[in-house]
Formats: C-alpha cells, sequence, structure tokens
C-alpha cells in the first residue's frame, strides 16, 4: 500500500439523485417528500434563459421553506456554467441568501481545475462575509471531452484550496456531443457499438474519484419509459464502482435505491467476513475461509464497503 492514501472526503447517502428544473415550483414541493435520497435544483440545462432569475428564486425559497435534512435528504443547486453570465449571480444569490441551507454546489462542465477554484474562491468569501457556518459542499459535472481530459487533475482539486469537492458525476449527454459521438441515446446501450459505449470514460472517472477521495456518480438515462434500460446502466455503473445515478422522472427513484442497495443477503456475508477474519486473527492467522473461499484483508475492505453503505441506509430509515 502507498504511503499516500486519500480517504473518502464525504460520506453521504447518494444512491438516487432526483433532477428537478427550479423553474417548477410544484416540482420541487414533490421532490421534497419523493424517497430521493439527494435531489439537485437545476438552474441549467432543465430552466430556459427567459426563465433563469425565477428558476433562482424559486430554488432559494425552496431551500428556506423546505426541511431537506428533516426529510432525509441532501439537496443540491446545479449552478449555471462558468462560461455564461448567469453563474456569478447563482453562486452570490444562492449563498448569500440560502448558504446555510445548502448543502453542495453542482458545477456542470468542469474542464480544468481552476474553474473549481473560481466557484470555491466565491463560496470561501461569501460564507465568511456572512458569517455562515455551514460549509457548502462542491460537486463537479465530467461531461466534456477537456473535462475528462483533465478529469484526475480535477479530482486532485479536493486536496488543494479549501477541499469543499465531494464527488464527480458523468454527464452522458453533454459528453457525447463534446465528442461528436453518433448517438442521441442519453445513457443508453447504442446498437451500433458492441457494448458499453461509456463504460471507459466512467471507469477512468471512478479511478480518479477513489484515487483521491471523492464519490463517483453516474449521470442521467433519457428514456424514463424503459424502467429495464435503466436498471441495467445503473447495474453496470455500479459494477464499475459508481455509488449513485441520477433519476429524471420519479419513478426512476426507486430503481436506483435498489440497484445501489446491498441485497440483504450481501450484507449478512459482509458482517460473517468480518466474524471469521476476527477469529482468525485471534488465532494469529490472516487468512480464513468462510463457504469454502479463502477471506483475508482485501475481503475485509470490501465487506467493510458493503457494511458502511448499509449502516447509512439504515441511518435513514
Amino acid at each position: 500500500m502507498s504511503h499516500t492514501l486519500h480517504p473518502l472526503r464525504r460520506q453521504r447517502l447518494q444512491r438516487s439523485e432526483l433532477a428537478v428544473p427550479a423553474s417548477n415550483a410544484g416540482m420541487i414541493d414533490k421532490a421534497a417528500d419523493s424517497p430521493a435520497d439527494f435531489v439537485f435544483l437545476d438552474l441549467e440545462d432543465a430552466v430556459a434563459p427567459p426563465e433563469k432569475a425565477q428558476a433562482r428564486k424559486n430554488a432559494i425559497q425552496a431551500l428556506n421553506d423546505i426541511d431537506w435534512a428533516g426529510k432525509g435528504k441532501t439537496v443540491s443547486v446545479r449552478i449555471n456554467g462558468l462560461d455564461t453570465h448567469y453563474m456569478y449571480r447563482d453562486v452570490v444569490d444562492v449563498m448569500e441568501q440560502a448558504g446555510d441551507r445548502v448543502h453542495t454546489l453542482l458545477v456542470p462542465k468542469v474542464g480544468v481545475p481552476a474553474d473549481l477554484y473560481m466557484v470555491e474562491a466565491m463560496v470561501n468569501q461569501i460564507e465568511q462575509g456572512c458569517g455562515l457556518t455551514t460549509r457548502v459542499g462542491l460537486e463537479a459535472l465530467i461531461e466534456t471531452a477537456l473535462g475528462m481530459a483533465n478529469v484526475e487533475a480535477i479530482a486532485q482539486f479536493a486536496n488543494q484550496g479549501q477541499g469543499r469537492l465531494e464527488a464527480l458525476h458523468f454527464g452522458v449527454a453533454d459528453y457525447s456531443a463534446s465528442l461528436r459521438a453518433r448517438t442521441t441515446n442519453i445513457g443508453g446501450l447504442n446498437p451500433d457499438y458492441p457494448g458499453d459505449q461509456w463504460h471507459a470514460a466512467i471507469c477512468r472517472m471512478v479511478i480518479a474519484c477513489r484515487a483521491y477521495g471523492l464519490r463517483a456518480i453516474d449521470g442521467p438515462f433519457g428514456d424514463f419509459s424503459d424502467p429495464e434500460g435503466y436498471r441495467a446502466g445503473a447495474k453496470r455503473a455500479a459494477a464499475l464502482g459508481c455509488e449513485g445515478k441520477w433519476a429524471i422522472h420519479p419513478s426512476q427513484i426507486a430503481l436506483a435505491n435498489e440497484v445501489f442497495s446491498p441485497p440483504e443477503a450481501e450484507v449478512t456475508r459482509a458482517r460473517r467476513i468480518i466474524e471469521e477474519l476476527r477469529k482468525a486473527e485471534a488465532e494469529g492467522r490472516g487468512a480464513a475461509s468462510l463457504d469454502g473461499k479463502m477471506i483475508d484483508a482485501a475481503s475485509e475492505k470490501q465487506a467493510s464497503n458493503i457494511l458502511v453503505l448499509a449502516d447509512a441506509i439504515a441511518g435513514k430509515a
């Protein structure tokens, strides 16, 4: 094991992340009462330019009026991109008027670490200037060729500055457009490609996340009339190490919660692995066997990951 270690910076339950256009106040209210772990109020792509200012006001009101934490939710705001004139006002207004109520800001189309530096500097100053004591985290959307080319450097930003970066998300729609990939499918399998077209991208992002202590979240699946397609996509992401996935429709929340929750049999086996290794340790052995299979220190790490997640889910119930 390397002497350089970057443990997980912030544990948050993020199996399902419901995307809600902040221009629709009714949808925000429904999202607050949904079974989603995480809700992000969108000021960016889901909001037309003439509605940006009102969407920002709606988001601030919802942050202040709704007890998101009391409802068992983490609440985030996706600000507009740094290449727009909406971004600075998003950060200033949300932070100054609801900086003690929002948990994270989701920064879209991050291409270089300096993009996060700019947002973090603004958040730092507003928190200090307003005397806010709640520490707002940052999350970054990797959804451009530039962002993926720099994903490792972006992930390393978590260990620089104020260390607000907590997670990276894979934004498949903008990413495919950025690559000029020949598809209009959002998140599903491409019949012209033999396998999962986004396997390499997600895998690279997950590696960067785990190397530098960040959560890894998969993005949207566009066809909300295809639950089996969503479930299959979520399973592929989970197999690669993602711990959650976006839901662009309420019907996708339960699917994400199901896929990213360890089955009870898996939790039971994880507890048995820990128990058997403790017995082996007491007897001076570094390895043991369980159900005819060898288990060792690596098995304990895998089991511990499952139990941390199981405990977080139990704590929400």
